[in-house]
């Protein structure tokens, strides 16, 4: 089993919620290949919204893939890559900052750069601390 960090904006983390799918990577393949059945998902949101840029800077989600099932949806113009996902019931929005000094991912200089792929492989210690911290409210 992997852990996996998602980069999205709040608005589409609730998007994706609601219609219980994980979308990465402005929709592209690619992120969600990587990913197999019982990997979990927690997204950090930098910001509210993708439009707005309004900073939030915290975690929004927590899940875990249900099957081994791609697709690709079509909305439009728009047609993105899909999985789908069991969305954490009892999660709580987590601001970054209360986990300051607690996680690896965070322990580097400018380590907010490699979270610009938009989907990042998560330690297992990150992994669990995010999640406690989640799940506790």
């Amino acid at each position: 089993m992997r852990h996996w960090l998602g980069v999205v904006s709040r608005e589409h983390v609730r998007r994706g919620i609601g219609l219980g799918i994980a979308q990465v990577g402005h929709g592209r393949r690619s992120g969600l290949d990587r990913m197999e059945p019982g990997d979990t998902l927690i997204y950090y949101s930098p910001h509210v919204s993708l439009e707005a840029k309004e900073p939030l800077r915290a975690f929004t989600a927590l899940g875990r893939i249900a099957d081994d099932e791609l697709w690709q949806a079509d909305e439009g113009g728009f047609k993105p890559w899909r999985r789908r996902v069991e969305y954490e019931p009892g999660a709580h929005e987590l601001p970054l900052s209360r986990l300051s000094g607690a996680l690896e991912l965070t322990g580097t200089p400018n380590w907010g750069y490699q979270l610009r792929r938009g989907l990042i492989e998560l330690s297992e210690h990150d992994h669990l601390t995010i999640r406690a911290a989640m799940l506790a409210g």
